[in-house]
């Protein structure tokens, strides 16, 4: 499989327009780099403008590392582009990728197949607050989390304490970002859950808690300033509860297709059971990040979590 890679053109496709264009540029650089130490033919392609046809022509690449995250990159669109052109690529396919970065269709499909996902109410952007309030308050109660149906990072997400703050700031978030997703509030722990592999040979990574040190959930900023979170690998948690945190991850990743490598984010209540809020199919790969950490408690290098995302363009025979 080395030798076969190393014969190949590898562009690290990073970037983007969505808001994760920061994350991306850090997390490709970073994959781009490790790839260079390790001797591929690897070139760096930052995509910064609609014309993604002709970037990804210029780029003359044989197999794409996709590290863009959010918009383009994990909602399908670049895994369908790519296809019809007939470049390999890592991670998930086209459908399962549209899917994970929908709240909302994946939560319909964690039901289906019985993974728990906490109780919630959509709201679309051509309908007020008015419309649901009452029944959302009734139903999930509150604290409630509000947060975008198709974006990552926890960017526009949310938690309103009193019902008072729905009808002042729910629609500032509904105008920014469209449809939306109400969720139950779960009190516990929280976790991440990293998924490697692909076939038989895809496995959970060990289960990685998240303490921050100021906000009230994993928010953008604790995600993204050093110090701002404590990472508690392996995860506080009883040995019965770690396993099937894993499991339910590991579900939650074929439930909806997914392949090559993922990052399941969970809630684990204070009486222990499992809640999976997303799956996320391109993970952040910079200094800061979970998955990166995860396979370092699992004794995989950094370089060596590279090389097998890299596989995952080859083995499931994408593209070409």
């Amino acid at each position: 499989m080395r030798d076969l890679l190393h014969s190949m053109k590898i562009g690290v496709l990073m970037g983007g327009w969505s808001k994760e264009r920061e994350i991306s540029l850090l997390s490709g650089k970073r994959v781009f780099q490790s790839l260079q130490k390790q001797g591929y033919q690897a070139v760096s392609i930052d995509i910064e403008d609609r014309n993604v046809l002709g970037v990804l022509r210029d780029g003359n690449f044989d197999v794409a590392f996709i590290m863009l995250h959010g918009e383009l990159g994990e909602d399908g669109t670049i895994q369908g582009l790519l296809e019809t052109m007939g470049i390999s690529y890592t991670g998930s396919g086209v459908l399962a990728s549209a899917l994970a970065l929908n709240k909302l269709f994946s939560k319909r499909i964690f039901k289906a197949v019985g993974v728990r996902t906490p109780p919630y109410l959509p709201l679309s952007k051509i309908l007020s607050i008015d419309h649901v309030k009452d029944r959302l308050v009734k139903t999930l109660g509150l604290p409630v989390v509000v947060k975008p149906v198709c974006q990552g990072s926890s960017i526009g997400v949310h938690i309103f304490q009193r019902e008072e703050e729905l009808s002042e700031l729910v629609p500032q978030v509904q105008e920014e970002f469209g449809d939306l997703l109400f969720e139950k509030y779960i009190d516990g722990t929280i976790a991440t859950v990293g998924i490697l592999g692909t076939g038989e040979e895809t496995r959970p990574l060990p289960i990685l808690e998240l303490v921050p040190k100021k906000s009230q959930f994993y928010d953008y900023e604790a995600k993204y300033t050093k110090g701002a979170t404590q990472f508690v690998i392996p995860a506080h948690l009883p040995e019965g509860v770690c396993q099937k945190t894993q499991d339910v991850a590991f579900l939650a990743h074929k439930a909806l297709g997914c392949d090559g490598f993922s990052r399941v984010d969970l809630m684990i209540s204070r009486e222990g059971e499992t809640y999976v809020l997303e799956v996320n199919t391109v993970p952040g790969m910079t200094e800061l990040s979970n998955l990166p950490a995860e396979a370092e408690a699992a004794e995989i290098s950094y370089d060596e979590l590279v090389f097998e995302i890299l596989c995952s363009a080859v083995r499931e025979g994408k593209g070409r």
